[in-house]
């Protein structure tokens, strides 16, 4: 038999007297009536012909402190909280509705009543962390702030939550430690003011760099944790504005801009939402032995100067601004020597300071050494010259570049200018052979065949060994006379 059941007296046979403990109840139906009762103990129930018991005995709900229930289709009560009965006698009920029950006396289900939540402990929201709530009906709380269905709202920490049967908890925010040079990228889910008091409208995204623990709004989702590039003397950080807006000095970027940031702007630089880092650029440093040529150098307004060059010399450092690039990279400075010099061209027109004259487009001289030469952007160098140093019995044939005049030098040192080239002197294959022999006239008399040796440089003079008491006679082509 259940608990608090007894037979009446072990002489009927029915079970017709319950014995309810204390804080037990049962549930009664009249059968006349088809009313439902409760009967809450402790005390000793006699069960009349026509009653019948469908429920209990059952121990009542007791809620402890920090604890609750959820109640559903609760019973009707009034201002005195005595629970309402129809004109049948019926308790009135709430249906398809619910209702939370904090720490209380122990009380028991009235029939049409379920306990859709068992007792359970309130939630504690520590510190740092918050409940994200949302309104499924309308209502007004207790200060007064009405709520629409579909609202949502923070409960920050730390506290104890008390729950409501208009409000459902969608999840547990925490905070996030923001760390010196980090800052976190938040973006609205829809229109809203954030901690600072600023308006944001949907989708917009904001930094925020307070060191500390931020906890996000109802309406803010944290999008990535932004780290600081921290900058040097010798690095500095490029950027790219996404869309035109100002940044955090108050300058204004338009759309696709690019500018650098260096250690003396911001030692470490946090990107905005609106900036892309590009990339890192090194330091550029040039010795006094040093030059480069800056292509599309940027301006004193800041804007790159297409087509332009930009001669920098050593010693100094600096960043290449966006849109430039170097030319031919680091070059050294052309040293010369007594006996080397070097062919210029102009390819525009400008006033060359070391002679006083001007250049036009093409020209195209020569410069000795010794000295230091750097050449202006005007000027390209085409080649490098040195001397040629020549015995009494050697030499080079040289061609005039302007007429086509070939002339031999012999004897000096030598060095061609800018309208000179070295010329090549073509000789039969017969006399090649004899030349390439290197025979001499009188001790290789009786030697028969050719001995191989190194090919004729073509650009020297052809000379011939005469033996004592020996002669040969020459044919001049152009004047048609034999010597």
């Amino acid at each position: 038999m259940d608990k608090g059941k007894r037979s009446s007296g072990g002489s009927g046979g029915d079970d017709s007297i319950y014995r309810i403990p204390p804080y037990y109840y049962i549930h009664v139906l009249d059968q006349n009536s088809n009313v439902t009762r409760v009967e809450i103990g402790p005390r000793t129930y006699i069960r009349q012909d026509h009653e019948r018991v469908i429920f209990g005995p059952q121990k009542m709900i007791m809620v402890p402190p920090r604890n609750y229930c959820i109640i559903e289709n609760p019973a009707q009560k009034d201002k005195d909280g005595a629970v309402v009965l129809d004109k049948t006698g019926q308790i009135k009920l709430s249906h398809a509705d619910q209702e939370i029950r904090l720490s209380q006396d122990p009380f028991p289900l009235f029939p049409g009543e379920v306990l859709k939540q068992a007792v359970s402990p309130l939630k504690v929201v520590p510190a740092n962390c918050a409940l994200r709530l949302r309104a499924v009906l309308d209502y007004e709380d207790a200060s007064g702030e009405k709520r629409v269905a579909g609202d949502e709202w923070l409960f920050e920490g730390p506290g104890t939550y008390i729950p409501r049967k208009e409000v459902a908890v969608d999840e547990t925010i925490r905070a996030t430690i923001i760390k010196p040079n980090q800052a976190i990228k938040l973006r609205a889910r829809k229109e809203t003011q954030d901690r600072e008091g600023n308006l944001r409208v949907t989708g917009e995204e904001w930094l925020v760099k307070k060191v500390g623990a931020y906890l996000p709004g109802a309406y803010e989702e944290v999008v990535d944790v932004v780290n600081a590039y921290v900058l040097t003397e010798k690095k500095a950080l490029h950027l790219r504005a996404n869309r035109t807006f100002s940044d955090s000095k108050g300058v204004k970027r338009k759309n696709g801009e690019e500018w650098l940031i260096k250690m003396e702007d911001n030692e470490a630089h946090i990107p905005d939402v609106y900036e892309e880092v590009v990339g890192v650029k090194d330091i550029i440093t040039l010795n006094n032995r040093q030059y480069c040529v800056i292509l599309d150098p940027v301006g004193a307004d800041g804007k790159p100067q297409l087509g332009q060059k930009k001669l920098s010399k050593g010693e100094k450092s600096f960043f290449l601004m966006p849109g430039e690039k170097l030319e031919k990279g680091i070059q050294n400075v052309f040293i010369l020597g007594e006996d080397e010099g070097i062919i210029l061209r102009a390819n525009e027109g400008f006033k060359d300071t070391l002679c006083d004259c001007e250049r036009k487009p093409g020209d195209k001289w020569m410069m000795r050494g010794p000295m230091e030469y750097v050449p202006p952007v005007e000027v390209d160098v085409l080649t490098k010259r040195k001397a040629i140093p020549l015995d009494e019995n050697e030499g080079i044939y040289v061609r005039d570049t302007k007429n086509g005049k070939v002339r031999a030098i012999t004897g000096v040192t030598y060095m061609l200018n800018q309208d000179e080239e070295l010329w090549s002197k073509e000789l039969p294959p017969a006399v090649e052979n004899l030349l390439m022999s290197m025979k001499d006239p009188l001790a290789d008399r009786g030697v028969r065949g050719a001995t191989a040796v190194a090919e004729r440089e073509k650009t020297k003079v052809v000379t011939l060994r005469v033996p004592h008491n020996a002669s040969v006679q020459i044919y001049d082509y152009k004047e048609k006379k034999a010597r």
